[in-house]
């Protein structure tokens, strides 16, 4: 398994990150033609080494010709949805907008959906965001761990005024996540490094690797005690017979008094937040009662999320949640086109070996209806047309 490790002593930004990227290997040419999916322009992407302090990295710059900064994030989920970005690239991508809009939600006090983003919507933090998720892909990043984030002191100017350091959008987006307090008077972690870290990466130790590459991308802080850069150290683990690691929550509850239309309901609630999976289990509680037991499956640090919707949408007045380390196979995400219709695959693999191709349920049975046929039908057309991307044929 490739693994990505960020020694984040001086603080992580979205330009810090796409910086160590670049410096690790990735192509600034292949970078900007995926970014050039997205539905705008006006921007110019460069890329130069640099020195922080005697240390060589990668500084990575945009600069957007005629910005619009202040976007709703409906807007820039709609617009991300509508792009020509990678499946893989597009969901992570959206994610990491989500989890701000939750996060800028909670400080103002409204709901997501109405969350008008300032700094975060200019165009230079869009391009960061949505190319720390290409940067992952290209870079075969199949986990992404980061060290504890330091956090400075002091204030910083927004679209709001001024605000303390760190900034309230960063603080709400580490919750669950290892802080160390610093002397430092700048902002070491800015939201859309919060971002990033937290929701594409987990907090761990380092892990034992066989080291392929060491980077540094470059802040532009001048700081007085260390140099401003974000290190990378990208490396191979050993995985069970091939089989891929990671680690999750699992949050339980158990009902006796909830209407069963409306657990059909909360589950598809659940997975549309971003639960990885969700299930309903028939029960026999106290009293001879029947029940549902509700099983919740997440990434670190959604858990609060999902709880909220869980007691909101069900009658349940707690829940439970722990960690769970599992084994997982391999899963690639592409696109086929068949009669007209694209059409969403996952493709499944045990190390190098590949297994099988999983079609999307949503797109077969939309395009079973389109043709007037069997989904069944449908289902054994995509596996064949997509059996080359996986090498079955």
């Amino acid at each position: 398994m490739r693994i990505l490790y960020l020694d984040a002593f001086s603080g992580i930004s979205g330009d810090m990150f796409l910086g160590l990227a670049l410096d690790l290997g990735l192509d600034l040419a292949q970078l900007k033609n995926e970014l050039s999916r997205l539905p705008f322009e006006g921007y110019r992407l460069s890329a130069e080494r640099q020195l922080r302090q005697g240390i060589s990295g990668t500084y990575l710059s945009v600069e957007a010709e005629d910005d619009h900064p202040h976007r709703h994030w409906r807007d820039i989920d709609a617009m991300l949805e509508a792009s020509n970005l990678h499946p893989d690239d597009k969901k992570l991508s959206r994610r990491l907008f989500s989890r701000i809009a939750q996060a800028e939600g909670k400080i103002h006090g409204i709901a997501p959906e109405k969350v008008h983003f300032h700094e975060v919507g200019a165009v230079d933090s869009i391009i960061d965001l949505v190319g720390a998720a290409v940067s992952l892909r290209l870079l075969g990043v199949q986990k992404l761990i980061c060290s504890p984030l330091p956090l400075g002191r002091g204030l910083v100017q927004c679209a709001h005024g001024s605000f303390p350091l760190p900034a309230p959008a960063t603080l709400e987006l580490l919750r669950g996540a290892p802080v160390l307090p610093d002397d430092c008077d700048k902002e070491l972690v800015t939201p859309t490094g919060a971002a990033i870290a937290a929701e594409l990466g987990s907090f761990e130790a380092m892990p034992a690797m066989k080291l392929s590459a060491v980077g540094y991308g470059l802040g532009t802080r001048h700081l007085q005690d260390r140099p401003n850069v974000l290190r990378g150290m990208l490396g191979e683990i050993d995985s069970p017979a091939g089989l891929e690691t990671d680690r999750i929550s699992v949050l339980e509850t158990h009902l006796d008094d909830c209407p069963g239309e409306w657990m059909g309901a909360l589950c598809q609630q659940l997975m549309e937040a971003g639960a990885l999976d969700a299930a309903i289990a028939p029960l026999t509680m106290k009293k001879g009662r029947p029940g549902f037991a509700l099983t919740v499956l997440c990434e670190l640090g959604r858990e609060k999320e999902l709880a909220e919707l869980i007691l909101r949408g069900s009658s349940a007045i707690g829940v439970r949640f722990s960690q769970s380390r599992r084994f997982k196979l391999n899963r690639q995400c592409a696109e086929i086109e068949l009669e007209g219709s694209r059409i969403r695959v996952k493709l499944i693999s045990l190390g190098d070996e590949p297994l099988r191709i999983t079609p999307e349920f949503d797109d077969c049975q939309r395009l079973a209806r389109t043709l007037g046929r069997p989904l069944p039908e449908i289902y054994r057309r995509v596996e064949l047309a997509a059996a080359h991307l996986l090498n079955l044929q």
